[in-house]
């Protein structure tokens, strides 16, 4: 959802193409960064299936971690990228 806000607002802007590519990257970031998040619940979810294991809640925390920080970029560069142009519109 936020991807396809960002895309749209991309267009509308009309970003430039290292703007684009910043964009992307981002995005995909996130992406990648929640579909490693998934793979690593899931082998933890299978390794530990029957007993509750420190190491493996810590594991899932720190695997999302990841995908928190990766965020905090991409939410960087989206309001690096567009609060200026946004700024631009209002004033």
């Amino acid at each position: 959802m936020s991807a396809s806000l960002a895309i749209i607002f991309g267009f509308v802007f009309r970003i430039s193409r290292v703007e684009w590519l910043f964009l992307l990257l981002a995005i995909f970031l996130v992406i990648f960064g929640e579909i490693i998040n998934s793979a690593i619940e899931n082998v933890v979810d299978l390794a530990s299936e029957y007993h509750f294991s420190m190491l493996a809640k810590n594991a899932k925390d720190m695997a999302a971690g990841a995908v928190l920080f990766i965020s905090l970029y991409a939410v960087i560069v989206g309001m690096m990228i567009f609060l200026p142009k946004i700024w631009l519109l209002i004033f």
